[in-house]
This record gives structure tokens, C-alpha cells and sequence, in this order.
């Protein structure tokens, strides 16, 4: 009989099955595999075919369902269903999953002809039944749970870019708020620094409008060029909008003189995003009556952009972590948890690396590292 011939050749087939698997690109037997897979199968097979033989062969149907894929729960199906989720967890395709079933059926062929082994039709026909059961249960639960985490990706990522938008939204409108507070306090003419302040957070949110709407129009790609332009005028630039911060915030803000002849090469937008979203993390968590730091120069054939503050250092382990979208380590959580995310995506854009130092008890310091160009001299 099948059932017995299935029994007494257990082990050797779950090893033939195990090195079929081992032989596949990119595939080796897990844990999960092992437990879920081919031995469990293996073992509800034997049952059900055993069951068959008994004066109540209508009862294997509990365990390995009944024929013509009918829905209802049966013990085959919930386990092939929990192998299929496993597979997915682990980055296989469905194709690996209904191998693995094909597996056990051409190790069973094999062996029985190896070992001159008879069995009848209808034993045949259990054989197929809960092979065919197995791989519909378990290819059904992975194509659910694939399409439910391409949603919940797709959720993830659309939350995220929503609330980039508003962030740097808020950005823009934040600065402009502050430039005309100044100018209205001082009664100061708009053709000034503040004024000017105030022209390029009105651009700057014009922009943010304008690439929203080209990016509903073209899902994929950044149309945006790069560009060569002077290090120093855009830290002068970035000067004057946190210099309003910085008084908002009762902070010193140092900025150290730049080479006039050193460049960068990139999409300015993105990079004034990044260098504004940093400056803002410093001025929100710096300590009171101390100051936050701008230092931009050159080492070698890259140029570094330092933002230091004295916010007293990050949590221990942490450094990684703040980077990640909707993350908040200190108490004012009065923004998103975006800053550090959009900013390190705007300096990848630009091939650079923004990383982050810790001095503990004092502070951090951010450096945007992108690579190092010159200026034609005049």
C-alpha cells in the first residue's frame, strides 16, 4: 500500500526532496520549509491515505480536502497555505513554491521505481488530489499575501510622499511667515536680504507646487537638471532664511567664510531642501543660549557641508534610526518626522552622503558630502 510504502521510505524521500531544493538557484531548505513544507505534506498524505483504507474513507477529506479544488478547510490546506506565506517572507517566487511539491511527487516516482513498488489507481489518485490541493492552498495564500503587501507598500510610500509634500510645504510657508514678520516689525523695504528671504520661499512653494503636478502627470523619473553652481553664494543664500530662524529660536547661528571658487554640481532645489531641513533640526533641538553652526569646505575631490548644534547628542545606537520617515527621538513633536528623511533622499539624488556624528553631551554634527567642482576663474 501506498500509505505504508510512504511511511517506511519517509526520511529517505524529505532527503531527496531536501537536495532537489538545494540544486535550485538561489534556494536552500529553511526552517520554515522544514516545517511547513514537504514533511508536514508528507505526513498528512500518509493519514489521509490510511484513512482511505479504514471503513470511514470519507473522513480524509478533513484532512486533505476534497477533489475539484471545492473551498473548505482541511489540515493540507492550512499548512500549505502557512508554507506559501513562508516562502514569501523569505523572497521566493511562486514558482518555488509549487516546486516544491513537485519535489516530493518525483522523489515518490522515483523511489517506487527504484524499489519496484505497485500501487493502485485509486491510491494514485489520493496522491494527486492532495498535491493538487496543497499547491492551489498554498499559491492562493501567496499571491494574498504578495498583493496585500504591494498595497501596503504602495500605502507606506504614498503616506510618505504626502507628507514630504506638506513638510516642505510648511517649510517654505514657515520662512516666508518669519521674512514677512521682519520686514513688517522693521517696516523694512522688500528689495532687501529679507525681502529676498521672502521671494525665494514664495518661489520655492511655487516649485513644490509645480514638481507636485508633474509628478501626478509622470509617476516615475525627475525631470529636473542639474546644474553648476557657486558653493559660497548657496551658503549665503541658505544664510539669510536661517539667520530669521535662528532668532525665532533665541540661538547664535555661526556661519564660517566659504572658497569662492569652489562649486557643486546638482539639482540646487533638492539641495537647498536638505541643507534647510538640517538647519531647522539644529535650531529645534539646540539648547537655549548656545549656537548652531554652518561650515562648508572642501577635503580632497569632495566638498563637505557641516551643520553642528549643541542639542546634547543622540540616543545611544539611534544614529541610523533618525533618518527613517515619521521618526521622533526628542520631546517637541511638533513636526512630521520627515526632515532627515527628505534630506538624505535630496543629497542620494545628487549622488552625495549625508551622515551624522555624535559628540555625546554636546551635540551631533550633519555633513552632506558631494563630490568637489571649481569655478571658472575670472
Amino acid at each position: 500500500m501506498l500509505h505504508t510504502f510512504l511511511a517506511n521510505n519517509r526520511e529517505a524521500l524529505i532527503s531527496r526532496c531536501r537536495i532537489k531544493v538545494a540544486h535550485r538557484p538561489t534556494r536552500d531548505a529553511s526552517v520554515q520549509q522544514l516545517e511547513n513544507g514537504v514533511p508536514l505534506f508528507l505526513g498528512q498524505l500518509i493519514n489521509t491515505l490510511r484513512i482511505e483504507q479504514s471503513d470511514r474513507p470519507a473522513d480524509s477529506v478533513v484532512v486533505s480536502g476534497s477533489a475539484g479544488g471545492n473551498a473548505g478547510r482541511s489540515e493540507i490546506g492550512e499548512a500549505a497555505a502557512q508554507h506559501g506565506h513562508e516562502l514569501l517572507r523569505l523572497g521566493y517566487t511562486v514558482d518555488q513554491v509549487v516546486h516544491d511539491y513537485g519535489d516530493l511527487c518525483q522523489a515518490i516516482t522515483d523511489l517506487a521505481h527504484e524499489r519496484d513498488a505497485s500501487f493502485s489507481i485509486d491510491e494514485f489518485r489520493t496522491l494527486n488530489r492532495c498535491l493538487d490541493n496543497a499547491i492551489a492552498d498554498a499559491v492562493t495564500e501567496f499571491s494574498y499575501q504578495r498583493d496585500f503587501n504591494l498595497a501596503t507598500e504602495f500605502a507606506r510610500e504614498e503616506g510618505e510622499r504626502i507628507g514630504s509634500f506638506a513638510h516642505e510645504l510648511r517649510n517654505f510657508l514657515h520662512t516666508a511667515n518669519l521674512a514677512f514678520a521682519a520686514a513688517k516689525a522693521g517696516n523694512l523695504p522688500l528689495f532687501g536680504a529679507t525681502g529676498a528671504v521672502l521671494e525665494r520661499s514664495l518661489a520655492g512653494l511655487g516649485k513644490l507646487i509645480d514638481h507636485s503636478i508633474e509628478d501626478a502627470r509622470i509617476p516615475a523619473g525627475d525631470s529636473a537638471k542639474w546644474t553648476l553652481f557657486s558653493l559660497s553664494d548657496f551658503i549665503n543664500e541658505t544664510k539669510h532664511a536661517a539667520n530669521l530662524a535662528a532668532q525665532l529660536r533665541g540661538c547664535g547661528f555661526v556661519v564660517t567664510s566659504v572658497d569662492p571658487h569652489l562649486a557643486v554640481s546638482g539639482n540646487r532645489d533638492l539641495l537647498y531642501s536638505a541643507l534647510g531641513n538640517l538647519l531647522q533640526n539644529a535650531f529645534k533641538f539646540t539648547r537655549p543660549n548656545t549656537e548652531v553652526t554652518l561650515n562648508a569646505y572642501a577635503v580632497a575631490d569632495k566638498i563637505l557641508i557641516e551643520v553642528k548644534d549643541y542639542g546634547g547628542g543622540l540616543p545611544a545606537g539611534k544614529a541610523e534610526a533618525m533618518f527613517l520617515p515619521f521618526t521622533q527621538f526628542g520631546t517637541d513633536k511638533s513636526g512630521l518626522g520627515l526632515g532627515l528623511s527628505i534630506a538624505r533622499r535630496s543629497v542620494e539624488l545628487n549622488d552625495g552622503i549625508l551622515s551624522v556624528r555624535d559628540i555625546p553631551g554636546v551635540g551631533c554634527v550633519f555633513t552632506i558630502t558631494l563630490a568637489r567642482h571649481a569655478l571658472m576663474k575670472k
